[in-house]
């Protein structure tokens, strides 16, 4: 088997520089790219990637790249790729994926087949099984996908299984929740530090709350959850172990914090506490049923993160103008504390009251968002009695 591997880490649009520095805190150089971070690595950097990075979607090994303007271009060169050394006798092997843009090739269900039918003749032919006896695919799973970019086929292979945004702690869910790696980009992005209080005053079920103690904390955000990779027989059960051991060692108990949700709903103010317990965080955070307009500190130089209801969540344009509204005037006296707010809403800021200092485009999914960033002023601690 091969001990080092073309990686890449894929990341929704505006947060590949996030994930790209979470790349090389783990040790890696990498080259940021649209939509992924590339890098190099061997097995453990497959573990520790799918355990370490909060804002990535997906790990993914590079199996080949090649020209492909023919069908019979794309047999030869999926059929000439090293199978042998990712997929033993027995594996399944799916083309789970297929996706062609701005290429000759565009028939994503025929590029499916015609990959299937080249890696399903080579393994045939590494493993000297005759012609016409089909292959028992009844073992570990290797999702396989098959990129077509302007030309050039990339195929790769999934290490991930179910995407990295599922934590293992959600119990339940809000109407439409954020991610939980885009929260964690998010707090990544913004300007809070453990050290600073942390208000999410529309927080629904909890996600950003519980990201923001998992990072303060250090928590390994793959340490609750399984992995495609950890069926396969080349990557050993004892190197998962290890890293598994290691990132539980890493866990940082004795650090204080001060963060509070809060939501209008009660329902989901329990909900948020069961996905605290369930991640290992309810001590850490405090959440109230609480309406936005009374929410108050007399804390200074803090953080408040936001994804509040908007058009595709809220019906009720009315109370989404009236909402926001109340957010600007109740957050306008916290003059020493920043506020970060995720909304779709192009006139929030006509709605809120002012004009954001700078504004960063993400994607909640497939659903276009802007960050709206106010800077609060900086107060030193001793400069207020």
């Amino acid at each position: 088997m091969k001990k080092e591997f073309n990686l890449i880490a894929t990341a929704a649009a505006g947060l590949e520089a996030v994930v790209g520095r979470e790349v090389r805190e783990l040790g890696y150089d990498c080259q940021v790219e649209n939509g992924r971070v590339r890098f190099q690595g061997d097995a453990r950097a497959i573990i520790e990637t799918n355990l370490w990075l909060r804002a990535a979607d997906r790990i993914k090994i590079i199996v080949g790249t090649f020209p492909a303007k023919t069908f019979e271009e794309l047999f030869q060169g999926v059929f000439a790729l090293d199978w042998e050394n990712y997929l033993p006798l027995g594996a399944r092997f799916p083309i789970a994926k297929a996706k062609c843009v701005k290429s000759k090739l565009h028939n994503e269900p025929s590029v499916q087949a015609i990959s299937k039918k080249a890696v399903v003749k080579k393994l045939q032919k590494h493993y000297a099984r005759p012609e016409g006896v089909p292959l028992m695919e009844n073992g570990p799973e290797f999702k396989i996908e098959v990129s077509i970019l302007k030309d050039i086929a990339t195929v790769m292979i999934d290490t991930t299984g179910s995407s990295l945004f599922k934590r293992g702690y959600r119990t339940e869910k809000g109407g439409a929740p954020i991610k939980e790696n885009m929260a964690a980009a998010i707090l990544q992005l913004s300007n809070w530090y453990p050290d600073k209080p942390l208000i999410d005053p529309t927080c629904g079920s909890g996600t950003f709350c519980i990201e923001a103690v998992m990072i303060a904390r250090k928590m390994a955000p793959g340490l609750r959850r399984s992995f495609a990779f950890e069926e396969w027989n080349w990557i050993s059960d004892r190197l998962i172990q290890e890293a598994r051991t290691e990132a539980a060692k890493k866990v940082d108990r004795e650090l204080e914090l001060d963060i509070m949700g809060c939501d209008i709903d009660a329902r989901m103010v329990e909900i948020a506490k069961a996905n605290a317990q369930a991640a290992g965080v309810a001590g850490d955070i405090t959440f109230k049923q609480m309406r936005v307009q009374d929410l108050r500190s007399d804390k200074i130089n803090g953080v408040i993160i936001s994804n509040p209801p908007y058009g595709e969540r809220l019906s009720d344009d009315a109370g989404v103008t009236k909402l926001y509204a109340e957010m600007g005037q109740v957050f306008a006296p916290l003059k020493t504390w920043s506020k970060f707010i995720l909304t779709s809403d192009e006139a929030f800021e006509t709605k809120y009251g002012s004009q954001a200092d700078k504004k960063r485009k993400l994607y909640n999914g497939t659903l276009k968002v802007d960050l709206y960033q106010y800077f609060g002023q900086r107060v030193k601690r001793q400069e207020v009695k």
